[in-house]
C-alpha cells in the first residue's frame, strides 16, 4: 500500500528516494545533513522516503523526548541490519517489537537488574576493579601474554581496544556470575574488534545496504555487507560456545546465573506447549545485544575523550587535581567517590554530549497511525529522532560547539538536572545498559587518570580532532597514545 508522509518532504528519487540528497549534504554526517535540509525547507519534522520506507526524522529538541516516550512509537523496522545479525531471523532485543520483545526484555532486564546490569553490585565492581588492576599493570609491568603485544607497547596504549577488557568481562559476570581470567583476554579483544568492525560498517541503519539488500550478492565488502557478517559472527561464536556450556551443566536443582534463569524458563515452557518466545538462538541474541554496547560503544566514548585531553590539556590537570584530592593514591576510585568528583563525571557527560554516539539512534516504527505535532504519520512509518539537534540546541546549551563540562557543575556539586543530553535515549526503548555503561565508565576512567598523563604518541600538541567514523555509531580511527605514569599500582 503506498503511503504518503504528510509533513514537509525533499524529493524522492528512484530506488533510493531521498537518501542520496541526505548524502549530497553531508556523506559523513547524516545527522548534521538532516539538521541542514530542515533549516532549508524550515521544518523540523521532516517526511522523506529512504527507498519505498517512509520515514520521518525528528529534528526538533522539544519533540525528541515526547516521541520517545510515546508506546505507538516502540515499533522496530525490519531491516537486513537487524536480520543479518540473528541467524536471519527476528530475535534480541534491538530489533524486535511487539508481544516478543515485551515478554524477552522483561525477563532479561528482571534479572541482569539484580546482577549489576541496573543498580550497584558488589561482586561486578570487585571484577571490574580487578579487571582495571590488570589493564593497568600491562603498561606498569609490561604484557604477560601474546595478545597484549599488539596493545602495549612499552609507554604506548593502542585505543579503543586497551579499554575494552573491564566493560566485555564485566558484561560476562553479569550473564555468568564468573569471568575470564587474564591468560584468555585475547577471547575479549576479538570480541570487541568484531563488534567495532560491525560498528563501522554501515553509515546508518536506513544506509543502501538496508534499502537495496541485494547489494550484498553484487559488491558485499564495498556495501559493508561483509564487515557486518564478519563482525557479528566473533560474537556469535563467544555466546554460542558460553551458552552451550550452559546447557550442558545447567540443574533443575538451582540457578547459577541469568543463563540457567533462561534456559529453565525456556524448557518449561516446551513442556507446557505455550506459545514460546524462547529458545537457544534467541538467548544467544539476547547477550548478544547486551555486550555490543560493552564490546564497542563504551570504550568509543572514553577514546574520544582522551582525544579532547590531548586537544585541551588544561582538563587533564584538573582531574588530576580533583582525583588526588578526594581519592588520593593509595587506593583505585570506587563508585562512593563519584558524587564528590563533579569534574571528572561531568567531563564525560560532556563527551556524550559533544560527540552523539548514535546521532539518529536506532529507528522506531510507528505501531499505527499518529500524529507528531500537527502532522500525520501512518502506521509502519520508520521514526528517527535527531540527538544531534538536541546536544547542539543553543538554545539549551548556549556553547553547544564547545567542550566545557562546566557546564553540569554549580556550587562545586554535579548537576544532573542541568544534563538535557540523551546520549542512552528515553521512553520504554532507553538503552537498557546506562547504568552498567555510566557506572564503568567512570570506574575505568577514573583509575585511567589516577595512574597515567597521557600525551601524544610523537609528543606533538594535537591541532585538531581526527576525522569521525559514522558508522552505527560514532567513533574515531584507532590510534596509540603515550601514557606516563604517575604511580604504581
Amino acid at each position: 500500500m503506498n503511503k504518503t508522509v504528510h509533513c514537509i518532504s525533499p524529493p524522492s528519487l528512484p530506488i533510493y528516494g531521498a537518501y542520496w540528497i541526505i548524502l549530497a549534504k553531508s556523506y559523513n554526517n547524516l545527522a548534521a545533513a538532516c539538521i541542514k535540509i530542515s533549516e532549508e525547507y524550515k521544518s523540523n519534522i521532516l517526511g522523506l522516503f529512504l527507498g519505498s520506507i517512509p520515514t520521518v526524522i525528528v529534528n526538533d529538541s522539544k519533540l525528541i523526548k515526547q516521541v520517545l516516550s510515546r508506546e505507538e512509537f516502540d515499533g522496530r523496522i525490519d531491516v537486513i541490519v537487524g536480520r543479518l545479525r540473528s541467524y536471519w531471523k527476528k530475535l534480541g532485543i534491538f530489533f524486535t517489537d511487539g508481544y516478543f520483545w515485551h515478554v524477552q526484555r522483561r525477563l532479561t532486564l528482571r534479572y541482569l537488574r539484580d546482577c549489576g546490569f541496573g543498580k550497584r553490585d558488589e561482586s561486578l565492581e570487585s571484577t571490574i576493579a580487578h579487571d582495571v588492576k590488570e589493564m593497568l599493570d600491562m603498561v606498569l609491568n609490561g604484557p604477560k601474554y601474546p595478545a597484549e603485544n599488539d596493545l602495549v607497547k612499552g609507554d604506548l596504549i593502542y585505543l579503543p581496544h586497551f579499554f575494552a577488557i573491564p566493560f566485555t568481562n564485566g558484561m560476562v559476570h553479569v550473564f555468568t556470575r564468573t569471568s575470564l581470567p587474564r591468560p584468555e583476554y585475547h577471547k575479549l579483544w576479538t570480541v570487541a574488534r568484531g563488534a567495532l568492525l560491525f560498528q563501522r560498517s554501515s553509515n546508518d541503519f536506513g544506509g543502501a545496504l538496508s534499502l537495496t539488500p541485494w547489494l550484498k550478492d553484487v559488491m558485499p565488502k564495498y556495501s559493508g555487507y561483509k564487515g557486518l557478517m564478519d563482525g557479528n559472527q566473533f560474537l556469535l561464536d563467544f555466546f554460542e560456545k558460553m551458552v552451550e556450556e550452559a546447557i550442558e551443566t545447567h540443574s533443575e536443582a538451582y540457578d547459577r546465573h541469568f543463563l540457567d534463569v533462561y534456559i529453565r524458563k525456556m524448557k518449561e515452557e516446551i513442556k507446557q506447549e505455550e506459545r514460546s518466545t524462547y529458545s537457544v538462538d534467541q538467548l544467544i541474541l539476547v547477550c548478544t545485544d547486551y555486550m555490543f554496547p560493552a564490546a564497542s560503544a563504551v570504550e568509543s566514548v572514553l577514546t574520544m575523550l582522551i582525544e579532547r585531553l590531548l586537544l585541551q590539556p588544561e582538563l587533564q590537570d584538573k582531574i588530576h587535581e580533583e582525583i588526588d584530592r578526594v581519592v588520593g593514591r593509595d587506593r583505585l576510585p570506587t563508585l562512593d567517590d563519584r558524587r564528590n568528583m563533579p569534574f571528572t563525571e561531568a567531563c564525560i557527560r560532556e563527551q556524550m554530549r559533544h560527540d552523539t554516539l548514535v546521532p539518529l539512534g536506532v529507528p522506531h516504527r510507528a505501531l499505527r497511525d499518529a500524529k507528531i505535532s500537527n502532522y500525520d504519520v501512518p502506521e509502519d512509518t520508520m521514526v528517527s529522532v535527531n540527538y544531534v539537534a538536541l546536544h547542539m540546541d543553543k538554545e539549551i546549551w548556549g556553547d553547544p560547539e564547545n567542550f566545557r563540562p562546566e557546564r553540569f557543575i554549580e556550587n562545586g556539586q554535579l548537576q544532573i538536572s542541568k544534563d538535557k543530553s540523551l546520549p542512552f535515549g528515553a521512553g520504554r526503548r532507553l538503552c537498557a545498559g546506562e547504568t552498567y555503561a555510566r557506572q564503568n565508565m567512570f570506574l575505568v576512567f577514573s583509575a585511567f587518570m589516577q595512574v597515567f598523563r597521557v600525551s601524544t604518541a610523537d609528543g606533538k600538541p594535537l591541532k585538531k580532532p581526527a576525522e569521525r567514523i559514522q558508522g552505527i555509531i560514532t567513533t574515531i580511527p584507532n590510534y596509540w597514545v603515550r601514557v606516563t605514569p604517575r604511580l604504581q599500582i
